[in-house]
């Protein structure tokens, strides 16, 4: 299964502005755009819950979203069956059960604590990174906690506006 993290960030590495929950609130309207593209265009989508309770959001019909958490007991009554699911599972695990199902593609779509466990397993395949022109100098990275070494291959990049908002695709380089 090809696994792609996808992520904003400020020029000094923030995914939220000073521990603010709401990503949105400082990305451009670019940014936005690619975000809900890539929303609707990956069947598979894989996020944690603390992103999921900073903005609850629903996957499209004809997406899953699987949302990470140490307590899926607290999301029973959230649950829609095929199409959003709380689990509790490695990611190791998670993508074993959902290879085995036929998928062959996940958007990894946040926060930092499910990046870093997929990091740290060597799962992550791609990086797509928009790097917005901002410095807030306090706030979350997107991988935290563990001490990592990855290295990365740059695929593309583009520049989406005249203020330099750019959209970055990494391989990751397996050792």
């Amino acid at each position: 299964m090809k696994i792609i993290l996808v992520f904003v960030s400020s020029l000094d590495g923030r995914i939220t502005r000073w521990g603010e929950p709401h990503v949105m609130s400082w990305t451009s309207k670019e940014d936005q755009e690619y975000f809900k593209k890539n929303w609707r265009e990956h069947k598979l989508i894989v996020i944690g819950s603390g992103t999921y309770d900073a903005e609850p959001i629903s996957a499209p019909k004809e997406n899953r979203l699987i949302i990470l958490t140490s307590h899926p007991e607290n999301y029973k009554d959230k649950v829609v069956a095929g199409h959003l699911e709380f689990t509790d599972e490695s990611p190791a695990n998670l993508v074993k059960r959902l290879s085995s199902e036929g998928h062959t593609e996940m958007m990894l779509a946040g926060g930092p604590h499910v990046a870093t466990s997929f990091l740290k397993e060597h799962l992550v395949d791609e990086l797509w990174l928009t790097l917005e022109p901002k410095i807030f100098a306090s706030g979350e990275n997107f991988a935290v906690g563990d001490k990592l070494d990855i290295d990365l291959h740059l695929l593309s990049s583009e520049k989406v506006n005249e203020r330099g908002t750019l959209i970055l695709k990494y391989r990751v380089l397996k050792h």
